[in-house]
């Protein structure tokens, strides 16, 4: 086989996960449909969480030069509160970037680590049996691979060639979203906008600059089709809801999105795995569905790279089903009721003000913070300390600097505190790092290369053979080449 993993699907997910799996020396194949990236700014920013992983392996500053970070507040269902000044994290800001540049950044990267990119073919079906996966194309020969992901958004047909179920909710409201050139006088159009916003929360004119206006209306209906609208059908909504269509016109592009909510009943098939819209589809409230798909590439392609090397523990894959889905399942609840509070009727808009006023409460409003930017997100891995399961801040590390700086080969990390531990039959994948922390409370944690805690060492002394069992849960059995010395070990 020429590959050992083919990803149908070119967008955020797809690409993060095309660099995760190069990271580790895989043979990687990227499908994409469309001949061009697309250029519809679906999603304007990045969360907290997805910044902290881009800046694990060192690509943070590329997004930083091309965006523009903007103070994190309290935004649940647009409900505008200032944000905890505690927040668990060195990253408290949301970092505004269109995706077209998220997803070029994102493809430059995998790229760079020598993934190869295929855009303008489309996947037509896939088979597999017990050492494979065959994908035929529309135009052109068949292709195989060892493991296959489907990263194919919500209309996936890798999900649908599975046959995995996709239950869930259809869409019962859509809203129209365009790029509009507009004759108003930007005073009247901030001005309507803002009066409109008071009670309709799905509308929106964001200027861009040139005249041009990045606009969002309720529609009128759902579309039978999901064809994009027309500028007739902009402009009527524009009228029905804010009195007048601001003379728009020359559309750069027009388009629709509904608020149907479903989530895939499994994300493994054999040797075929789903990931980031293809998986799970939900109302767009809160801006999470791309940093969910990042997030889901990340916890996903070290184990996959684990599998194809040979050193994954048995059930390792399988755990990316057992995280993933109920972290969707959870951004599915917490969009649903988003939506609700976004509804104009008497009902919603009283229980947004009940809503309000709770998030005045600091820990109710760091909750739902913490749900939207997924800085909450704790895998059930073990209760025997409080961090297990979850991520780590980027923490100083005595001379070595930050903690994220130490995690850019997408590796397991040993943060030893104490100096008496070792990791050398695992050296080959898990790196061991001796130095104080003096934020970290226990004397050596044990990280996967997604920044999970799957081992705190909580007695003194540390307990070697405890951190050996747990490296073999996480890392697979130990290697006679991991007897070396690691390089990253001060």
């Amino acid at each position: 086989m020429n590959f050992d993993v083919i990803v149908v699907g070119g967008g955020p997910t797809g690409m993060m996960l095309a660099g995760e799996l190069r990271l580790n020396g895989v043979r990687v194949l990227v499908l994409e449909r469309d001949r061009r990236p697309g250029s519809f700014v679906r999603a304007l920013g990045l969360h907290v969480r997805s910044i902290e992983l881009l800046d694990q392996r060192g690509i943070l500053e590329r997004f930083l030069a091309l965006g523009t970070p903007h103070p994190l507040r309290g935004f649940f269902a647009g409900i505008d509160k200032p944000a905890p000044t505690d927040l668990d994290t060195a990253h408290g800001y949301v970092l505004g970037i269109p995706q077209p540049v998220v997803d070029r950044l994102l493809a430059e990267r995998a790229a760079e680590l020598g993934a190869e990119i295929r855009r303008g073919t489309e996947v037509v079906a896939v088979t597999q049996d017990d050492t494979g996966v065959s994908v035929e194309v529309a135009d052109g020969p068949a292709l195989r691979a060892r493991y296959l992901v489907g990263a194919d958004g919500g209309r996936s047909t890798v999900r649908k060639q599975l046959g995995v179920a996709f239950p869930g909710e259809p869409a019962k409201t859509e809203t129209l979203l365009g790029e509009l050139a507009a004759t108003a006088d930007p005073a009247e159009i901030a001005a309507v906008t803002a009066e409109v916003r008071r009670t309709q929360l799905r509308f929106g004119a964001m200027p861009l600059g040139d005249g041009t206006y990045r606009m969002v209306a309720p529609a009128a209906a759902v579309s039978p089709d999901g064809a994009a609208p027309s500028l007739d059908e902009f402009r009527a909504q524009l009228h029905a809801v804010a009195g007048t269509d601001f003379g728009v016109h020359s559309p750069r592009w027009l388009s629709r999105f509904g608020d149907a909510t479903r989530l895939a009943e499994r994300y493994r098939v054999g040797r075929a795995l789903l990931a980031g819209d293809a998986a799970h589809i939900h109302p767009p409230p809160g801006g999470q569905g791309l940093n969910l798909g990042i997030q889901d590439a990340v916890n996903l392609g070290w184990k996959l790279a684990a599998q194809v090397k040979g050193w994954a523990p048995t059930e390792l894959l399988d755990t990316y089903h057992r995280e993933r889905h109920p972290v969707a399942g959870e951004v599915l609840n917490n969009t649903r009721a988003q939506m609700e509070l976004m509804s104009t009727d008497a009902g919603p808009q009283a229980v947004r003000r009940l809503i309000a006023e709770l998030m005045d409460i600091g820990e109710v409003n760091r909750r739902l913070i913490g749900k939207i930017t997924a800085i909450d997100v704790r895998y059930e891995l073990g209760d025997e300390h409080p961090l297990i399961g979850r991520r780590l801040r980027d923490l100083p590390v005595g001379d070595r600097g930050r903690l994220y700086s130490l995690m850019h080969r997408g590796r397991g990390l040993l943060l030893d505190r104490s100096g008496r531990l070792s990791v050398a039959p695992w050296a080959d994948r898990v790196d061991h790092v001796v130095a104080d922390s003096p934020e970290l409370d226990p004397p050596a944690v044990l990280l996967r290369p997604d920044g999970h805690v799957v081992w705190a060492g909580c007695d003194r002394p540390v307990d070697q053979r405890a951190l050996e069992r747990r490296l073999t849960t996480w890392f697979g059995h130990p290697s006679p080449r991991g007897t070396r010395p690691p390089s990253s070990r001060s």
